[in-house]
């Protein structure tokens, strides 16, 4: 091994490449990155991206009973949540296409968010004190999704009455089409609606989900208020 003019040591072997020395630096520049340093390194972009009015849409991620969920806001408000079968990659860039490509993981923005879908899933919460963004829902679904908070914690509605309840009685399937895309499930309540004979029907977070969320409502914890002194 020799060192050329510029002090980097190179080889001399029969090999047909030419090795460059591993000095210190240069396996301190390759070593891995721990978790805890991608973490701050994330938080502080988030932070420079929010303060130079970068940041539109701030994401973070939440489990819980239900599996992993989703959660996304702009400045207006709660804008998106998704189940894990929903794919939130996928989701990821449909609000990068829809809202705006300025998306960026920033869970502190979402600190308050998370703390209500927590306590509503454990049974802390029965009703939702949010700041919504519904941009994703427009015309008829709109008004379909904007209803669903007048149906009561432990309570359902068919089909035909949230139809009829959003001015248009014939649009029965247009009213699942509506509860499929709710761009914020849980806190706008689809899963509350049913089918005529009382059955769940479908659900976006698939069947188990909405008769878990069904199941947790029904629960003996439900006494017309909820625990944080608020009634349902």
């Amino acid at each position: 091994m020799t060192r050329n003019d510029n002090g980097v040591t190179v080889g001399t072997g029969t090999g047909t490449g030419v090795g460059i020395g591993t000095e210190p630096a240069l396996a301190e520049a390759f070593a891995p990155v721990h978790d805890d340093t991608l973490g701050r390194l994330r938080a502080l972009l988030a932070e420079r991206a929010e303060h130079a009015d970068l940041l539109d849409v701030a994401y973070r991620t939440l489990d819980g009973p239900l599996g992993t969920l989703l959660l996304a806001a702009t400045p207006v408000g709660l804008v998106r949540i998704a189940f894990e079968v929903q794919d939130h990659e996928a989701v990821l860039a449909d609000l990068a296409v829809r809202v705006s490509p300025r998306v960026l993981a920033a869970p502190r923005r979402l600190d308050e968010v998370a703390r209500e879908v927590d306590e509503y899933l454990t049974g802390r919460r029965h009703r939702f004190d949010l700041a919504l963004d519904l941009r994703l829902a427009r015309g008829f679904r709109r008004a379909v999704v904007e209803h669903l908070t007048d149906i009561g914690y432990g309570r359902t509605a068919s089909y035909a009455q949230v139809a009829a309840a959003a001015g248009s009685p014939r649009a029965v399937r247009a009213v699942g089409t509506a509860c499929a895309l709710n761009p914020v499930p849980i806190v706008l309540p689809c899963h509350r609606v049913v089918r005529s004979d009382g059955t769940p029907g479908q659900y976006a977070g698939g069947a188990a989900a909405k008769a878990a969320l069904l199941a947790l409502e029904a629960g003996p914890a439900h006494d017309g208020a909820d625990r944080a002194g608020r009634p349902a």
